[in-house]
Parts: structure tokens; C-alpha cells; sequence
């Protein structure tokens, strides 16, 4: 990537990521399809089902900020990840009841159901909220070859120490994330899903190589050291356990 590209992209997400910063929080949801290596190619039905009649039948049913990862390096790869928002979550049950109305959606379910074979192996389902500082999906500018998002989940022993984490977010470490070149996708706290309490984001890089630039950039930051020395945040004080996975977007995927 040239210099005046790089430049155009950061400004181009720089101005996406203020506007994800107005509004009220989101209600998001990540569904995990897992799968297993084995000689039946599990997934690529999947995959197909996914891209044919489920994306098309959310965009109908008001989903927004749609996203479809496959899992490229973490913990128990491989697995698909789909992502999806809704401006509340009375708009996500609505949504809910709309592709269970949608006629033409639950033949396309059905038929997917009674496929032979096996599809996946279980699917699992996390509902967020949107951080007050960051409160919607804020999908990547146009790219020129395929990026990669970084999944992280931070757990913290209780609610009280969760809140911190999200405040220090909200008060300055979004800020420096963006300003030290990790640009997120999204933050959420978990309100429904597991080992909670937690909170999750997605961040987004245009290579590996970028991703190794930019956390540098960050750890080394004298912003950074300041706030993480703020009594109280340090993450020791309310991070009991980090857990992150790199996702490569699938080529349907609006979030690429």
C-alpha cells in the first residue's frame, strides 16, 4: 500500500469511527457455527446457506452491520462467526420474528436441515450492548485485498470491575486504539452468552504485518502508559482473563 493510500484509508476510518461515537448503543449479536476437520468438507453447506438464503433473509428481516468471518488462528478453530446489529434489542426480537415469518427463509431452513450430511457440529450465541463510546458497527473502508479482524474478549471477576474496563474504553483507550492505527469494527458488553461478565470487540487490520505494527504502537504509547497507571485500571485491578481469535471475512461479507 502507498503512503497517500494508507493515508486516505486511516482518514476515511478515522471519519467512520466518529461517526460509530453518536447515537444510542446498539444491540449486537455474534453466532458461532462450530465445526471439525474431517473428509466431508463440514462447513462449505454452511457457508453456501449463509451467503444464498440467510444473508439475503436478515437484510430483510432489518439486520444491520452484517458481518461473516471464518476463523483463520485462535481457539477451537475452525468455527464460522456471523455478526449482526439492530438499532435495540426490541429491534432484534422484531427481527427474530420476521425471519420466522419469512416463508421463503424457513423453506430454504428446511431444506438446509434435511441436507445429508453434517453441517456443524453446535452453534452458540452472544448478545452485546454497544459501549457508550462506541455504540455501533462501523465496517471497514473499501479494500484492496483481504483483511483480518482480531475477536477479544476481556473477562473481569464481577460486574464492578467490568464497569471499569468499559469506562476506561470509553474515557481514553478507544481514542488511543484509533489514534495508534487499531481501528474496531464494534465493542460490546456481553448481556447474554458466556463466561460472563465479560466484553467483546473486533478489531480490523490490512495484514498481519499491520496488526504487529499497530499493537506495538500502542503497548509503547506514553498515552497509554499514562492511563493504564490510573489507580484502579490497571489490569490486574479488573482483567481476570483476555482471550483473542484472527477471523478472515468471507467473500460475501458486507464487513470485509
Amino acid at each position: 500500500m502507498t503512503r497517500r493510500k494508507m493515508m486516505a484509508t486511516t482518514m476515511a476510518a478515522g471519519s467512520l469511527a466518529a461517526e460509530a461515537a453518536v447515537g444510542p448503543p446498539q444491540t449486537l449479536l455474534l453466532r458461532r457455527y462450530q465445526l471439525r476437520n474431517s473428509s466431508d468438507a463440514m462447513g462449505a453447506g454452511l457457508t453456501k446457506f449463509l451467503e444464498v438464503s440467510k444473508k439475503p433473509a436478515l437484510e430483510r428481516a432489518g439486520a444491520q452491520g452484517l458481518g461473516f468471518f471464518t476463523s483463520f488462528i485462535g481457539p477451537d478453530t475452525p468455527y464460522l462467526l456471523t455478526l449482526e446489529s439492530y438499532p435495540s434489542f426490541a429491534a432484534l426480537e422484531d427481527g427474530m420474528n420476521r425471519l420466522g415469518a419469512d416463508k421463503k427463509f424457513q423453506a430454504e431452513l428446511a431444506a438446509f436441515n434435511k441436507a445429508p450430511g453434517q453441517r456443524f457440529v453446535r452453534y452458540s450465541t452472544q448478545i452485546l450492548k454497544g459501549f457508550a463510546g462506541f455504540p455501533g458497527v462501523v465496517a471497514p473502508p473499501p479494500a484492496t485485498g483481504t483483511r483480518l479482524f482480531e475477536l477479544r474478549t476481556y473477562e473481569s471477576d464481577d460486574a464492578s470491575t467490568l464497569a471499569d474496563k468499559i469506562r476506561m474504553f470509553n474515557e481514553g483507550e478507544i481514542a488511543i486504539f484509533q489514534k495508534t492505527g487499531l481501528m474496531p469494527v464494534f465493542f460490546g458488553e456481553t448481556v447474554i452468552g458466556e463466561k460472563q461478565p465479560n466484553l467483546t470487540y473486533l478489531l480490523w487490520y490490512d495484514s498481519l504485518a499491520a496488526r504487529e505494527a499497530n499493537w506495538s504502537k500502542f503497548v509503547s504509547s506514553p498515552e497509554w502508559t499514562k492511563l493504564k497507571s490510573t489507580p484502579g485500571w490497571s489490569d490486574a485491578e479488573i482483567v481476570s482473563n483476555i482471550s483473542n481469535s484472527l477471523l478472515r471475512p468471507m467473500a460475501f461479507s458486507p464487513i470485509k
